[in-house]
């Protein structure tokens, strides 16, 4: 009978009351009281949950599992953590460049624009006070010149302090041209008045300044760190398993790009809810790590995709981490940092992820991705994340180092190398015997 089918059909509710004493089961009940309920109806979100519509689910424990540990670094590299209740905002105003910059492209392309737009809009109407304190937009002043003695260039002739000026407007397009250096021809300053010229040079350097201040933002916005990180990848889960006969925290981190980064360096972190002798508790206790990569110390040399791997000796915060703590509600997160300067740009770029403990995968290990073909190396990423599993003490390392006698019962794993493919080369030519 299918699911729809069991719910719609009528179900009874049989109580039987018997006072003064229990009756044995099989025994004819004393009084039977029969509830009969109509069909329950299903709703797409009772669905999922497995309830009907009008029906209550059964009551489990009073009590609520303890959610999941918030991150304080995300998968991409994002910081979550959220300011607050900041007093002195004036200080971002000291920083006016850097503040433009952490801005949001749609934030910053409307102060690009608003900012020209302001500064042609206060110049125009500069250069509309100008000409009309001088005279310029009375007509009759303007006018009063005769074509003879316009043609006769008589000494009392009205000069204006800008050409073609006849109101705001015409004032605003002379701003625009004066500012972004146009230079239509229909409308000049001329010698006549000393302050024109006085606008003139300011109009200049400030349109400079707004120039090199907006464009000097949207280059840098267009060319920040973080862009380069994008094809910086990270693992998605991270894996303990033993390596040398010991445990090791590894994790693999590649390059999609043929740039390099130069100089790259990366180092771990524990972050981790503890309290002091004293009493003090650190929420955001940050711990460093002791990491090894195939190099060694913490530069890397990222051509190819590298496994980093962090021996759990007894100076390892993850020294008493056993299978049994790797869930969701244990406080543990491991960040990752890589750092370096980008080849072609000089810009030095940092790439984050971080690792829950439920995202850390006991006894497992990386497949292989690299392998040699037609004289090269060739990275196949879509076995990236790939892991398998491996014989692993299902122990803590220091249970592992007091204990030597579990490696003893440990089956060793095959060695993983290099895969070399195997080529077949086809003749360029054949050979066939002719018939005599």
């Amino acid at each position: 009978m299918g699911l729809d089918n069991y719910l719609s059909v009528p179900y009874r509710f049989i109580v039987t009351v018997i006072p003064g004493h229990m009756r044995a089961r099989g025994s004819p009940p004393t009084t039977t009281t029969t509830h009969t309920r109509a069909p329950a109806r299903l709703s797409p979100s009772s669905l999922r949950f497995g309830l009907a519509e009008g029906s209550v689910p059964a009551r489990g424990p009073q009590h609520r599992g303890r959610d999941r540990r918030a991150r304080f670094v995300g998968k991409n590299g994002a910081c979550n953590v959220a300011h607050k209740n900041i007093r002195e905002q004036g200080r971002f105003l000291q920083d006016v460049f850097t503040t433009l910059v952490d801005l949001k492209w749609p934030h910053t392309l409307l102060i690009f624009t608003m900012s020209f737009l302001c500064s042609w809009l206060l110049f125009g109407m500069v250069w509309w006070l100008i000409a009309f304190a001088h005279g310029d937009l009375d007509h009759s002043t303007r006018l009063q010149r005769s074509p003879e003695e316009g043609s006769a260039g008589a000494p009392d002739s009205f000069v204006p302090c800008v050409t073609s000026i006849h109101s705001f407007t015409s004032a605003f397009l002379f701003s625009i041209e004066v500012q972004v250096t146009i230079g239509f021809g229909g409308r000049m300053v001329t010698e006549e008045c000393p302050a024109a010229i006085l606008v003139l040079i300011v109009q200049n350097i400030v349109g400079l300044v707004i120039n090199a201040i907006m464009l000097g933002c949207i280059f840098m916005k267009t060319s920040q760190a973080h862009r380069r990180a994008e094809t910086l990848i990270f693992s998605k889960h991270a894996v303990i398993a033993l390596r040398e006969g010991k445990l090791c925290f590894m994790l693999r981190v590649g390059d999609l790009r043929k740039s390099m980064i130069i100089s790259a360096t990366i180092r771990m972190q524990v972050v981790k809810k503890t309290a002091s002798l004293e009493g003090e508790v650190v929420p955001l206790n940050q711990i460093d790590i002791q990491m090894e990569n195939p190099v060694g110390g913490n530069s890397i040399f990222l051509v190819s995709p590298l496994i980093i791997y962090h021996v759990i000796d007894k100076n390892s915060p993850l020294y008493d981490i056993s299978p049994l703590n790797l869930h969701h509600h244990e406080d543990l997160e491991i960040i990752v940092i890589l750092e370096g300067v980008v080849e072609t740009t000089g810009i030095t770029t940092q790439a984050r992820t971080s690792y829950l403990a439920d995202e850390i995968l006991w006894g497992q290990r990386f497949v292989p991705i690299v392998a040699e073909e037609d004289g090269r190396y060739s990275v196949d990423y879509s076995k990236f994340g790939n892991t398998v599993k491996v014989p692993t003490p299902s122990c803590t390392a220091r249970q592992l180092e007091e204990d030597k006698s579990i490696m003893d019962t440990m089956p060793l794993s095959p060695k993983g190398t290099i895969r070399k493919r195997s080529v077949k080369l086809k003749p360029k030519f054949t050979i066939n015997d002719e018939p005599s």
